[in-house]
């Protein structure tokens, strides 16, 4: 398969934060900072379709002159891997977040071996964090969660090593799945955690969860409340993240719509996560 990546010079990490969550509304797979440049990776076949309407996005950020470079996934998920560096999330209850070739963490750390690859989540957005850390101290255990989203699935795995008694990850990309199962093997949790393909349709009618994880976006995180309601217990917790500040008033209205009331929030570097309990 042929990705794109645009190579788009950027002032400030608050900057290319901006860019990021524009660009999330299509299907940019991954994203990068590299000094003063943002990498965006999206398939060739996807970036035909949205190109104009990417480039419109861009130059309403006053951002007119960028680099489009095809390249084979083959090749630069190769390199991703060989340079992938491990994560550690501090908190009370320290995350270290590493690729099976990295040392195991001293006691006391959740270890969270994924299988990086470049077009799914590996550990290193803020949001990846936040959501670590709030599920530490969400009192998961003996629970059964949702993932929805689960890119490698960092958070499901994250959920099930702070005592989740099981979880089903979901994401709507072929590969993220493979990476995800691929991850969950090597993290050990295989056993707790059910890897579904797809989006909120492979919630099946009736199904019930203790807690909803999602770090997607703002526009898919509203579009799937209802469901996130549906398939909620009553006193069940919803960690959203994915999304800035300025949008916790859309994603609280929402929630509130489907019977949710926002228990807290936090910022860092201007991206929230935020947690809600069904009433």
């Amino acid at each position: 398969m042929e990705y794109i990546e645009l190579n788009i010079d950027v002032t400030s990490s608050q900057q290319a934060e901006i860019i990021t969550a524009m660009l999330e509304d299509f299907p940019f797979e991954a994203f990068t900072e590299e000094g003063s440049t943002l990498k965006a990776y999206i398939p060739a076949t996807d970036y035909t379709d949205c190109k104009d309407s990417v480039a419109r996005t861009l130059a309403n950020l006053g951002i007119n002159d960028y680099s489009a470079i095809n390249i084979k996934q083959q090749n630069w998920n190769s390199e991703w891997e060989s340079n992938f560096e491990a994560v550690e999330v501090a908190g009370e209850c320290p995350i270290c977040i590493r690729a099976q070739h990295h040392s195991t963490p001293k006691e006391g750390v959740i270890d969270v071996v994924i299988a990086p690859q470049m077009s799914f989540g590996t550990g290193h957005h803020t949001t990846t964090a936040l959501m670590a850390q709030t599920i530490s101290q969400m009192e998961v255990d003996g629970l059964r969660g949702l993932d929805m989203g689960c890119g490698t699935g960092v958070l499901a795995i994250v959920a099930v090593k702070c005592g989740a008694k099981s979880m089903v990850a979901v994401d709507i990309d072929d590969w993220a799945c493979e990476s995800c199962v691929e991850s969950i093997a090597l993290s050990e949790v295989a056993d707790a955690v059910e890897v579904r393909c797809g989006s909120m349709e492979q919630v099946t009618a009736g199904e019930k969860f203790d807690f909803i994880l999602a770090n997607i976006n703002r526009n898919i995180l509203i579009s799937m409340m209802p469901s996130f309601a549906e398939a909620l217990d009553s006193g069940g917790k919803l960690a959203l993240s994915g999304f800035l500040a300025e949008d916790i008033m859309p994603i609280e209205a929402a929630a509130a719509e489907q019977g949710f009331t926002l228990e807290s929030s936090q910022v860092k570097d201007n991206w929230v996560v935020a947690v809600c309990k069904k009433l």
